[in-house]
């Protein structure tokens, strides 16, 4: 067998590894609003860094960079203060990954507890806005019928199975907020004449 193929077959989990996220939530103790705040005073704070209000689950979350190797830009998404009892701050909800188009990233929300920590990490595409203020990602807007003919009477027409998709009403995004660092606004606060 060549040495490449060999190498290649013990380097294919780590990449594997490398294209994912953990499989249960990890947990920063003591993490909340203030200590975040005092976090990122003491960083260079990239555009996605900050602090966030989530209000569809009313959360405070925090994100940060996360350590990786290589180009990989990725970030955590830290709860920081919830509404719900049963989530101890400093729980890490979910990743963001960089692609290849500059407002748009790979999102890692957790979908189910176990006890304390979250699990099922569920992936979709998140946009961040030009001002660097809002973070969206949309439910899907379609749902898929299946319809299975059993009497078959026409199967060059209805074959045995048909897929259907279905327009559902539209909704609004689902997202975040950013709360802190403020972004400078790019229009005026007053008016001022000369």
């Amino acid at each position: 067998m060549p040495r490449t193929l060999v190498i290649w077959m013990l380097m294919w989990p780590l990449a594997l590894l490398a294209a994912t996220v953990p499989d249960r939530s990890e947990f920063f103790p003591g993490l909340d609003e203030d200590s975040m705040r005092v976090r990122l005073e003491h960083t260079d704070v990239q555009p996605m860094e900050g602090i966030w209000y989530y209000p569809d689950e009313e959360m405070t979350l925090g994100i940060e960079r996360a350590a990786t190797q290589g180009h990989d830009e990725r970030y955590r998404i830290i709860m920081l203060a919830s509404n719900d009892i049963h989530l101890l701050p400093g729980t890490v909800i979910g990743y963001l990954q960089a692609s290849a188009s500059s407002n748009k990233w790979r999102l890692w929300l957790y979908s189910e507890r176990d006890r304390l920590t979250l699990c099922r990490p569920m992936e979709t595409v998140a946009t961040l806005n030009a001002e660097c203020t809002t973070i969206t990602f949309d439910r899907p807007h379609w749902n898929v019928k299946v319809r299975i003919n059993f009497a078959r009477f026409l199967p060059s027409i209805f074959r045995g199975v048909s897929i259907i998709p279905e327009k559902v009403e539209e909704r609004l995004p689902v997202g975040f907020r950013k709360i802190y660092p403020e972004m400078p606004s790019s229009r005026p606060t007053h008016i001022r004449y000369l």
